[in-house]
Protein backbone atom coordinates (compact mmCIF):
# COMPACT_ATOMS: atom_id res chain seq x y z
CA UNK A 1 0.00 0.00 0.00
CA UNK A 2 2.11 3.00 -1.43
CA UNK A 3 -0.93 5.85 0.00
CA UNK A 4 -4.30 6.42 1.17
CA UNK A 5 -6.46 8.45 -0.59
CA UNK A 6 -9.87 9.10 0.56
CA UNK A 7 -12.12 10.04 -2.57
CA UNK A 8 -15.58 9.17 -1.55
CA UNK A 9 -18.73 10.53 -2.73
CA UNK A 10 -22.77 10.18 -1.69
CA UNK A 11 -24.08 9.02 -4.81
CA UNK A 12 -28.38 8.09 -5.33
CA UNK A 13 -28.14 5.89 -7.86
CA UNK A 14 -30.69 3.27 -7.73
CA UNK A 15 -33.54 2.73 -5.77
CA UNK A 16 -34.59 0.93 -1.77
CA UNK A 17 -38.07 0.24 -0.59
CA UNK A 18 -39.36 3.12 0.87
CA UNK A 19 -41.93 3.16 2.70
CA UNK A 20 -43.41 6.84 1.82
CA UNK A 21 -45.74 9.60 3.87
CA UNK A 22 -44.80 12.06 6.34
CA UNK A 23 -43.68 10.80 9.13
CA UNK A 24 -40.46 8.95 8.75
CA UNK A 25 -40.02 6.37 11.20
CA UNK A 26 -43.23 6.36 12.40
CA UNK A 27 -44.68 5.82 9.42
CA UNK A 28 -42.39 2.43 8.73
CA UNK A 29 -43.00 1.30 12.57
CA UNK A 30 -46.51 1.61 12.45
CA UNK A 31 -46.45 -0.23 9.09
CA UNK A 32 -44.24 -2.75 10.97
CA UNK A 33 -41.69 -2.36 8.28
CA UNK A 34 -38.10 -2.40 10.56
CA UNK A 35 -35.67 0.16 9.79
CA UNK A 36 -32.16 -0.26 9.57
CA UNK A 37 -28.84 2.14 8.28
CA UNK A 38 -26.78 0.14 6.32
CA UNK A 39 -23.17 1.15 5.26
CA UNK A 40 -20.05 0.11 3.08
CA UNK A 41 -16.40 0.96 4.71
CA UNK A 42 -13.40 -0.28 2.99
CA UNK A 43 -10.58 0.35 0.20
CA UNK A 44 -9.99 -0.24 -3.42
CA UNK A 45 -7.02 -1.08 -5.31
CA UNK A 46 -6.36 -1.30 -9.13
CA UNK A 47 -2.87 -2.51 -10.59
CA UNK A 48 -2.51 -4.04 -13.88
CA UNK A 49 -5.94 -4.34 -14.92
CA UNK A 50 -7.08 -6.02 -11.71
CA UNK A 51 -8.95 -4.41 -9.09
CA UNK A 52 -9.10 -5.18 -5.57
CA UNK A 53 -11.85 -4.62 -2.90
CA UNK A 54 -12.37 -5.27 0.85
CA UNK A 55 -15.10 -3.95 2.94
CA UNK A 56 -16.96 -4.32 5.44
CA UNK A 57 -20.99 -3.57 6.11
CA UNK A 58 -22.33 -2.15 9.35
CA UNK A 59 -25.60 -1.39 10.29
CA UNK A 60 -26.11 1.63 12.06
CA UNK A 61 -29.63 0.42 13.27
CA UNK A 62 -32.05 0.77 14.89
CA UNK A 63 -33.45 -2.71 13.86
CA UNK A 64 -31.12 -6.17 13.00
CA UNK A 65 -30.67 -7.04 9.04
CA UNK A 66 -30.98 -10.63 8.05
CA UNK A 67 -28.92 -10.44 5.16
CA UNK A 68 -28.40 -7.90 2.40
CA UNK A 69 -27.01 -7.32 -0.74
CA UNK A 70 -24.72 -4.73 -1.94
CA UNK A 71 -23.63 -4.02 -5.49
CA UNK A 72 -20.19 -2.97 -6.90
CA UNK A 73 -20.56 -1.76 -10.23
CA UNK A 74 -17.13 -0.75 -12.15
CA UNK A 75 -17.16 1.80 -15.30
CA UNK A 76 -15.34 -0.60 -17.54
CA UNK A 77 -16.42 -4.00 -18.35
CA UNK A 78 -15.35 -6.79 -16.42
CA UNK A 79 -13.42 -9.80 -18.30
CA UNK A 80 -15.82 -13.34 -19.13
CA UNK A 81 -14.07 -15.28 -16.38
CA UNK A 82 -13.94 -14.14 -12.94
CA UNK A 83 -12.95 -16.06 -9.76
CA UNK A 84 -15.32 -14.47 -7.07
CA UNK A 85 -15.40 -15.32 -3.55
CA UNK A 86 -18.26 -17.24 -1.99
CA UNK A 87 -22.08 -15.25 -1.57
CA UNK A 88 -20.85 -12.97 -4.90
CA UNK A 89 -21.79 -12.76 -8.16
CA UNK A 90 -21.87 -11.32 -11.86
CA UNK A 91 -24.66 -9.30 -12.14
CA UNK A 92 -24.16 -8.81 -15.46
CA UNK A 93 -20.90 -6.84 -18.05
CA UNK A 94 -19.65 -4.43 -15.02
CA UNK A 95 -21.18 -5.67 -11.70
CA UNK A 96 -21.11 -8.23 -8.93
CA UNK A 97 -23.64 -8.63 -6.44
CA UNK A 98 -22.32 -9.82 -2.42
CA UNK A 99 -24.34 -11.31 0.08
CA UNK A 100 -23.23 -9.22 3.63
CA UNK A 101 -24.99 -11.88 6.24
CA UNK A 102 -26.89 -10.76 9.31
CA UNK A 103 -25.83 -7.42 10.37
CA UNK A 104 -27.36 -6.79 14.16
CA UNK A 105 -28.32 -2.96 14.72
CA UNK A 106 -25.31 -1.35 15.61
CA UNK A 107 -23.49 -4.18 14.48
CA UNK A 108 -20.46 -4.88 11.64
CA UNK A 109 -20.56 -7.64 9.37
CA UNK A 110 -18.04 -10.16 7.92
CA UNK A 111 -15.33 -8.15 5.71
CA UNK A 112 -16.18 -8.44 1.71
CA UNK A 113 -12.97 -9.31 -0.06
CA UNK A 114 -13.11 -9.84 -3.93
CA UNK A 115 -10.60 -9.06 -7.37
CA UNK A 116 -11.96 -8.84 -10.35
CA UNK A 117 -9.89 -7.96 -13.95
CA UNK A 118 -11.00 -5.37 -15.68
CA UNK A 119 -10.99 -5.44 -20.21
CA UNK A 120 -8.69 -3.68 -21.61
CA UNK A 121 -5.46 -1.72 -20.16
CA UNK A 122 -7.64 1.33 -18.25
CA UNK A 123 -5.84 3.50 -16.53
CA UNK A 124 -8.32 4.41 -14.03
CA UNK A 125 -12.11 3.22 -12.80
CA UNK A 126 -14.64 4.41 -11.12
CA UNK A 127 -16.52 2.01 -8.48
CA UNK A 128 -20.17 2.42 -7.57
CA UNK A 129 -21.50 0.66 -4.30
CA UNK A 130 -24.80 0.96 -3.81
CA UNK A 131 -27.33 -1.70 -1.24
CA UNK A 132 -29.55 -3.16 -4.05
CA UNK A 133 -31.57 -5.67 -1.19
CA UNK A 134 -32.10 -4.87 2.69
CA UNK A 135 -33.23 -7.95 3.90
CA UNK A 136 -37.07 -5.92 4.11
CA UNK A 137 -35.63 -3.22 6.31
CA UNK A 138 -36.19 0.55 4.88
CA UNK A 139 -32.77 2.48 4.83
CA UNK A 140 -33.78 6.21 4.77
CA UNK A 141 -30.14 7.67 4.82
CA UNK A 142 -28.24 6.78 1.93
CA UNK A 143 -25.53 9.01 2.28
CA UNK A 144 -23.29 5.90 3.37
CA UNK A 145 -24.76 2.94 1.45
CA UNK A 146 -24.12 4.79 -1.87
CA UNK A 147 -20.68 5.43 -2.90
CA UNK A 148 -19.16 6.17 -5.79
CA UNK A 149 -15.04 5.58 -5.98
CA UNK A 150 -12.34 6.84 -8.37
CA UNK A 151 -9.24 4.32 -8.72
CA UNK A 152 -6.28 4.94 -10.45
CA UNK A 153 -4.32 2.25 -11.81
CA UNK A 154 -1.16 2.68 -9.67
CA UNK A 155 -1.90 0.25 -6.90
CA UNK A 156 -2.43 2.57 -4.36
CA UNK A 157 -5.57 2.11 -1.83
CA UNK A 158 -8.39 4.72 -2.58
CA UNK A 159 -10.62 4.56 0.99
CA UNK A 160 -14.26 4.84 1.07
Amino acid sequence: MRGVRALSLGLALGALPVVGGAGGSAAAAVRGVPEADLAYHGYVEMAGGRVDVRMTPRNHGPADVEDATVRLRWSVPLTDRQVLPEGCARAGGRAVVCRTGALAADGVGEEIRLGVLLKGAPTEVTMVIDTVWSGGAVDRNHQNDRQQVLALDTGDSYVF
